[in-house]
């Protein structure tokens, strides 16, 4: 085969045969994060207009592993399930020796002159991993649920030592939505949120004072109005001026004025509703809603319980971020420093994502065409 014809090859598989409406509904998204980012960063003197170039960077070359991740198919893939998830455990393990330190997280490290964040990148080769070793090792008794949460487990523990609290909780999700879709007896599963309930208490002894803080603003930021509950406070009044039809492109004060902390990563959606107010909001929301049953339906085609799998982890993982990312912002979560999918600043979330809809556009793929009906 020439070239020419790879190249068109790839272009009918990408733009042709896989789901365009899924395609759509990220690259709507992703364009919604450019152009609130670009927002953001006219409040920010040193970076005006740097954020959003880098992005559109980051976006191509997400949509290039996207395209590389569909060519090779999940299949492929799922036989270096266990080898990809062991070069993940390695990077997270490197991160705690070489990683940089952000915001209180050691969760970045150097490589090839770029800076990454691995737990991003965990959560493809964990979704990976629970579809291979769920279909090969079944749940039908403790052993094997010990088992699986001992495999799984082992990145969570390496990720909470950064400690990022917010990515923990999404590799927790991932593997209970992975255990659902896998048939495992529904007691198994709620004898394991039970003990994550019951663990609380003693979590709580665990945690840096600065993850206590952000929870204890949860449920009063003027406990420390200047301090950690200054960053909630201030993207609730951001939130709430947007009211019904907010205040325009570019338009927001909160962010303009330097009043919104990190408004082009943790608060990009306090950003969007200021300038878009509630309607915006809810359209935003109902294209989010919609990227999701775009995913879940592959998962529903899916012949291969492999996919099955493999789709409802990735499902867990965005519909969670996406959840927390725009609840947080207006206060009715706690804040846990998780980028909102495909709109927040960062490299690595979208290098991941961009795997993720690669690996949903392949399980996509393996159904014929007349069951699009979904």
């Amino acid at each position: 085969m020439t070239f020419r014809e790879e190249k068109r090859d790839i272009l009918r598989l990408v733009f042709v045969l896989s789901d365009r409406k899924l395609l759509f509904a990220a690259a709507g998204l992703f364009l919604v994060g450019l152009f609130s980012i670009f927002s953001a960063s006219l409040g920010m003197e040193k970076h005006a207009g740097v954020f959003v170039v880098r992005q559109a960077i980051w976006g191509i070359v997400a949509f290039a592993a996207y395209t590389a991740v569909l060519k090779i198919g999940y299949v492929r893939l799922l036989e270096l399930a266990y080898r990809l998830y062991g070069i993940a455990l390695l990077l997270l393990f490197s991160v705690l020796i070489l990683g940089h330190v952000s915001r209180g997280a050691q969760s970045w490290i150097g490589l090839a002159g770029l800076r990454l964040q691995p737990s991003e990148l965990t959560k493809v080769a964990l979704a990976l991993l629970l579809a291979k070793h769920l279909c090969r090792h079944p749940v039908e008794g403790l052993k094997d649920l010990a088992g699986v949460l001992a495999l799984a487990g082992t990145s969570l523990i390496l990720v909470l030592a950064q400690p990022d609290l917010g990515s923990a909780i999404v590799l927790s999700v991932m593997i209970f939505t992975a255990l659902y879709a896998a048939g495992t007896p529904v007691r198994y599963l709620w004898s394991l949120a039970g003990m994550a309930l019951l663990t609380l208490p003693v979590a709580w002894h665990f945690l840096k004072e600065y993850q206590k803080l952000r929870l204890m603003v949860f449920l009063n930021p003027y406990i420390d109005p200047l301090g950690a509950g200054y960053n909630v406070i201030q993207s609730r009044i951001a939130v709430g001026s947007g009211r019904l039809l907010g205040k325009g492109f570019m338009m927001g004060t909160q962010s303009k004025l330097g009043f919104l902390p990190e408004p082009h990563t943790d608060f990009i959606f306090s950003v969007f509703a200021e300038e878009f107010g509630f309607l915006g909001s809810v359209a935003l929301l109902v294209l989010f809603c919609f990227l999701l049953w775009r995913i879940i339906a592959a998962g529903v085609k899916a012949r291969d319980l492999r996919g099955k799998i493999l789709v409802a982890s990735i499902a867990g993982w965005i519909w969670f971020q996406a959840v927390e990312g725009m609840a947080m912002s207006m206060g009715i979560a706690p804040v846990t420093g998780l980028p909102l999918p495909f709109l927040s600043y960062g490299g690595s979330s979208l290098l991941a994502l961009g795997m993720a809809l690669g690996l949903t556009q392949s399980v996509f793929l393996e159904n014929p065409k007349p069951d699009d009906d979904l």
